[in-house]
């Protein structure tokens, strides 16, 4: 297979667009510091698993919309029903019936959902979600786990993090970290801020997995002391089941948000959780008004349209089975070919079938950019984009071939590099970096 390799128009369209817009782009997990030098800049269009980008190159697309598009790009279903309701005008004066539609279908599949407020992006619903904590309790302060890279682009989360530049330092304060998988970290911070913590905020599961008895003791301690217990299920939703980890690890918590795979890609994100709390965004009660979530855009009717087709057909079709077979067998297919090259202790390949993790490490153990950057710049040049693995129902065991034969061949220049002890000779520009860090 000839090597990918020309990508005129996205680097001269990336020097524009770093120009007009910060960092060239709209999600900083997009930049182009977290991509190879060779490799799309820029994507055009997509169908099913595929994309094609500004050069006309055409790949396997593992990333699916930052793992938002759990049918395929350009889904029939999900298109047919947008443009349904885009005949009609998608903004009105007054609600629409499609948003009583979709919070009834969530209702019912979500065991914490009692009721349901929509926005945009996830950031907003577990803003909202912190918002309606601290109102309940009329506390101020957040745990947050802390091996959970993203909750929010708002105050109360980057405060955390090393980009915390233009936040206050009196915001940062108020949010403090716990360890997944360590319940006497989490009572530590109870212990040291005692009547403080409004509510304790994690993934049920992202990076490694629950140990036996973990999620239902942060539930147990969340509730002895009084705190909100909310699920971040931006990820998980819709992946592990229908009615989310909740359902899947059988722990219900207080408030859950989720998005990314509920619209298939279109902009819809939703806050749920118990009317006892929900309401407090409302105006039907006589307590203080907490001003929950309020956006112009926040219901556009065709973005709910394509919520309602995308989990009709995760229904119908029984597309969590299939991502959770899909997903094992390429975990199973990598896993061989790392133990082939003996990269074992470097290349980890964990996680869920239906969210399979891919990490690289260095000799003492730390996370890899260079070797990481060095994967996704082979794995591009044969034809596969994969910056993180978002199976779809579009990917097929085909698509999976289609991958081992990729990783193959860059896992023997990862063996070549590691040999030399050193990724210089290798890679064609500067390796990644992580997103959050303090400088450039």
């Amino acid at each position: 297979m000839k090597r990918i390799e020309a990508f005129d128009k996205s680097r001269a369209l990336s020097q524009r667009a770093h120009e007009l817009i910060p960092a060239g782009c709209h999600t900083y997990s997009k930049g182009d510091d977290q991509f190879p030098f060779d490799s799309p800049g820029f994507i055009e269009r997509g169908s099913g698993c595929y994309v094609t980008d500004v050069d006309g190159n055409r790949f396997l697309d593992w990333g699916m919309g930052l793992r938002s598009v759990i049918l395929g790009h350009a889904y029939p279903r999900v298109l047919e029903a947008v443009h349904a309701h885009l005949q009609w005008g998608s903004n009105f004066p007054r609600p629409a019936p499609v948003e009583v539609e979709l919070a009834e279908i969530l209702v019912d599949l979500i065991p914490c959902a009692e009721m349901v407020k929509f926005a945009k992006d996830g950031s907003d619903v577990t803003s909202g979600a912190v918002r309606l904590a601290r109102a309940y309790t009329c506390r101020p302060m957040v745990a947050i786990c802390r091996e959970h890279p993203f909750f929010s682009f708002n105050d109360w989360f980057i405060g955390s993090t090393p980009c915390n530049a233009g936040v206050p330092e009196a915001v940062q304060a108020l949010t403090v970290k716990f360890n997944y998988n360590d319940l006497q970290s989490l009572e530590r911070i109870f212990s040291d801020h005692p009547g403080q913590i409004a509510a304790v905020v994690l993934e049920p599961v992202a990076f490694e997995s629950p140990q036996a008895g973990f999620l239902e003791g942060v539930r147990d301690i969340s509730r002895r002391h009084g705190a909100v217990l909310i699920f971040d299920e931006m990820i998980s939703g819709f992946r592990f089941h229908l009615g989310g980890a909740q359902t899947h690890f059988n722990v219900t918590p207080d408030l859950a948000t989720f998005g990314k795979a509920l619209a298939n890609g279109f902009s819809v994100s939703a806050l749920v959780g118990w009317r006892e709390i929900m309401e407090l965004g409302g105006i039907k009660h006589n307590k203080p008004r907490v001003f929950l979530l309020s956006a112009t855009h926040g219901a556009e009717t065709h973005a709910l349209a394509a919520a309602v087709a995308t989990v009709a057909e995760l229904k119908e079709k029984e597309v969590i089975p299939h991502l959770w077979r899909i997903g094992s067998r390429l975990q199973q297919g990598l896993k061989q070919l790392v133990q082939r090259f003996g990269l074992d202790s470097l290349v980890e390949v964990a996680g869920y079938p239906c969210s399979p993790l891919i990490t690289f490490r260095d000799a003492a153990g730390g996370i890899s950019m260079p070797l990481r950057t060095l994967f996704l710049q082979e794995m591009i040049a044969h034809g596969v984009l994969i910056p993180w693995v978002a199976v779809s129902f579009s990917h097929g065991d085909a698509e999976v071939q289609l991958t081992l034969d990729a990783a193959e061949q860059a896992l023997e220049v990862l063996r070549k590099a590691v040999r030399e002890g050193s990724t210089d000779r290798y890679l064609a520009g500067p390796p990644a970096k992580p997103v959050f860090r303090r400088f450039n």
